[in-house]
């Protein structure tokens, strides 16, 4: 064999396994036989490359050979995913050939969600396909409402801090310094007032001390007085108290008609002229017995008579002896 001849078979096979390699760097096997592949067509691949795996389950059975845009112009900017499958494992052709991110670094991957209610899927047929969102993906779609809300908060804070200046002119801002100092001065007094006031009731302890035991003896007294009178029989009192009263509007009554010697005497006015008048002579007979006590005890040797009444001198008050 030429020198010649060896150089070129080298060559040759150097040349092959640049091929082999890179072909073998993209994720395409030269030596095994691609039995199946499939077509999935998506809006937006989130970033799948040529020679991301394919999994069923979560193990390996394939890899993406090809992507490239729809060419039909009713689909015009959408995109179709050739993968390659390198088992037999059969599914149906409502399988879900699903993007899904491979890391937190980055990285997508795709997965047949394989179902087995429908005719199984043959090579050359379309798949349906999902994008799977990312854990960044879902933060900012969760975070789109929240920051349109914060926009509209702002918009809102921004109007009513532009209120608040056009309201609050000088004049206003000094007014309220001027009130602010008028209320700084209020809080002091205040502050003071009640320095004062503490002092007072430390200086007044024992004095206030001595009144609230003193109110205390009080109201012991008053618990003690109603204890006495709830154990009082009241209601024995109160109906005695209502039979005298009763007894005595009886009373009453009876003088009031003329009834017994008060009655008559209240009535009767003859019977009050000649108590009068027995009132009258009885004081007269009396101041006679002390002006002249003689005419009624007479004692005499000689048989001297006493001077006969003389109604004069008994008016007048002078004795006749």
């Amino acid at each position: 064999m030429s020198k010649e001849l060896k150089t070129g078979i080298v060559a040759v096979i150097v040349i092959a396994l640049f091929i082999w390699g890179y072909n073998f760097l993209k994720g395409q096997d030269l030596f095994s036989a691609n039995s199946r592949h499939f077509f999935v067509e998506y809006n937006n691949i989130n970033g799948l490359n040529e020679a991301s795996l394919v999994t069923i389950n979560g193990l390996k059975v394939g890899k993406v050979d090809q992507i490239y845009f729809n060419e039909n112009s009713d689909k015009k900017g959408n995109l179709i995913v050739k993968i390659s499958l390198d088992t037999d494992f059969e599914f149906s052709k409502n399988s879900i050939a699903k993007i899904y991110s491979a890391s937190l670094m980055g990285g997508q991957n795709l997965a047949i969600v394989p179902k087995y209610d429908d005719e199984v899927a043959k090579s050359g047929d379309y798949l349906k396909g999902e994008v799977e969102s990312d854990i960044f993906s879902s933060v900012g779609e969760k975070l789109n409402p929240i920051q349109a809300k914060l926009e509209n908060v702002l918009v809102g804070a921004d109007s009513l801090l532009m209120g608040l200046n056009d309201v609050l002119d000088k004049k206003t801002r000094n007014e309220l310094k001027g009130s602010f100092k008028e209320l700084k001065g209020v809080v002091a007094n205040f502050k003071n007032t009640l320095s004062t006031t503490n002092s007072l009731l430390s200086d007044n302890k024992t004095n206030l001390d001595s009144t609230l035991q003193n109110a205390k003896n009080i109201t012991d007294n008053f618990s003690k007085i109603s204890e006495d009178l709830a154990k009082a029989n009241l209601g024995e009192s109160a109906k005695k108290l209502e039979t005298t009263l009763t007894n005595l509007n009886g009373l009453l009554a009876d003088m009031k008609s003329g009834k017994g010697t008060l009655g008559k005497l209240m009535t009767d006015e003859k019977m009050y002229t000649n108590l009068t008048n027995a009132s009258k002579e009885l004081e007269e007979l009396l101041r006679e017995m002390k002006l002249n006590p003689k005419r009624f005890v007479h004692f005499s040797l000689f048989g001297k008579k006493a001077k006969p009444y003389n109604e004069d001198n008994n008016t007048n008050n002078v004795s006749n002896q």
